[in-house]
């Protein structure tokens, strides 16, 4: 018989390797490999034949009927929208997000929500006693729900309660590097532990149709914590985002086996817990009376929903042979640095002797290429110090050839600004009409340049 070979796993990534190293080779950490004293590597000479000793599978077309699977509408819309339309039944959904941002507290009110509809809930916290969880019910208003709480950390304990014929419709655990599972060497929290304790959850999951939710620890980075496998291994991966200093908090599907990735669900932090935001516009334009110099509105786009937010520049002239700063907020750095480039190089602006800053009003993050027209109208009005109209939008992606490219749904981003009462649009000349909201089109950024400065 073969010996077995032993192996490391690193801690922070999940990486393997064959032999122990300080620094892991995969994602750069120190002092996270530790033996996986679990796992012998039988080597591929010493397989048997794979073709003995297994089973037919049953295959299937395409064209099979199939029914839709059932959601669990958790009547939190905002969620409900995040998740494509509810938790699906015998689904897993992991959701991390910083410390206090708010998942205890959201999946509590959802708890509560579906036990008011007549579905079987069930919390089961590592973190915190059964006694702590009812204080914050209350504290929600929320302690008349009939939601079934316990304080466990063991897998196997958990699935003994609820493997029998009361399985819930619903089971949340907060959270899953709490979670320990007696079949594995190794402490709560390890790569071993993560990966099999939630597997056995998955696993109860697809059994017995109930969804499951388990909430993850994030690293400093804001990637959920443990082996990236966990992100493959369930159903649906929610990000819950934001600032603690900032009222606001963002629900952002990454993967989604039974809806789209491209919906987010926005919510305020208020005394009494999470509350829905039908216009997130709202949280993130300031009082627009007056028309002040670096500052434009730029339609941006998550999923279907359009989202207005202010972009913020200022810029500060250096005497000569200072080095100028750059420093960005809510953007891509690098992008603004191709901006920048784009506006010396295409149209003779000089920023190389002045600091650039760039700022996203309301701790909002764009990603959205259309941002960058938005950006350049910015950084221009902050130079010139001429004030882009207070009613206008504007939208556009910028080629390294100084070409204002066009952009997805404009339309759509036209039809949003128009309710909130904006007037006019500077976007790429291709744009089809914008309706009520009059249209400023522009083919390349030299002209748009031209238009800001009045020329």
């Amino acid at each position: 018989m073969a010996k077995p070979q032993k192996r490391y796993v690193c801690q922070q990534c999940g990486s393997v390797s064959s032999k122990w190293a300080g620094q892991c080779a995969d994602c750069g950490d120190w002092n996270t490999l530790v033996e996986d004293a679990g796992a012998a590597v039988t080597p591929f000479s010493a397989r048997h034949n794979l073709q003995s000793g297994g089973r037919p599978i049953l295959l299937s077309g395409l064209d099979t009927d199939i029914a839709l699977p059932d959601r669990l509408t958790t009547g939190i819309a905002e969620l409900d929208r995040a998740l494509g339309g509810g938790f699906v039944e015998g689904s897993a959904t992991l959701i991390g997000g910083d410390p206090g941002i708010g998942k205890s507290t959201l999946l509590l009110q959802a708890a509560a929500k579906l036990a008011l509809a007549g579905k079987g809930v069930a919390y089961v916290s590592g973190e915190e006693a059964a006694d702590q969880v009812r204080l914050r019910a209350r504290r929600l208003g929320l302690g008349n729900a009939l939601v079934q709480l316990a304080a466990a950390t063991s897998v196997r304990d958990i699935l003994t309660t609820f493997g029998g014929s009361a399985a819930p419709d619903l089971l949340i655990i907060d959270s899953i590097q709490t979670m320990h599972s007696d079949l594995i060497e190794g402490a709560p929290g390890t790569v071993s532990q993560v990966r099999a304790s939630s597997g056995e959850l998955i696993r109860f999951a697809k059994e017995r149709g109930t969804a499951v939710v388990l909430v993850g620890h994030v690293t400093k980075d804001g990637s959920i914590a443990g082996p990236r496998v966990l992100e493959h291994m369930v159903d649906t991966v929610l990000a819950f985002e934001g600032e603690r200093s900032h009222q606001y908090r963002i629900l952002r599907a990454v993967k989604n086996r039974f809806g789209g990735t491209d919906e987010i669900g926005v919510f305020a932090m208020e005394s009494e817990g999470l509350s829905e935001v039908s216009n997130p516009s709202s949280l993130f334009l300031t009082s627009r009376d007056e028309n002040v110099t670096g500052t434009v509105v730029f339609p941006a786009l998550e999923g279907t929903r359009p989202v207005l937010v202010e972009v913020q520049a200022l810029t500060v002239r250096l005497a000569s042979g200072a080095t100028p700063r750059r420093a960005v907020v809510g953007w891509d750095s690098g992008r603004l640095a191709m901006i920048l480039a784009v506006l010396e190089a295409r149209c003779g602006l000089a920023f190389a002797t002045a600091e650039v800053y760039l700022n996203i009003a309301g701790g909002y993050r764009v990603t959205d290429p259309a941002a960058d027209l938005a950006v350049a109208a910015a950084l221009v009005s902050a130079l010139s110090e001429r004030p882009v109209p207070s009613d206008a939008i504007v939208f556009g992606e910028i080629a390294l050839s100084g070409e204002v490219r066009p952009v997805a749904h404009g339309a759509l981003r036209l039809k949003e600004a128009g309710k909130l009462g904006f007037s006019r649009a500077l976007a790429p000349a291709s744009q089809a009409e914008g309706g009520a909201i009059k249209l400023s089109g522009f083919k390349d950024l030299p002209r748009f340049v031209d238009y800001m400065l009045g020329r």
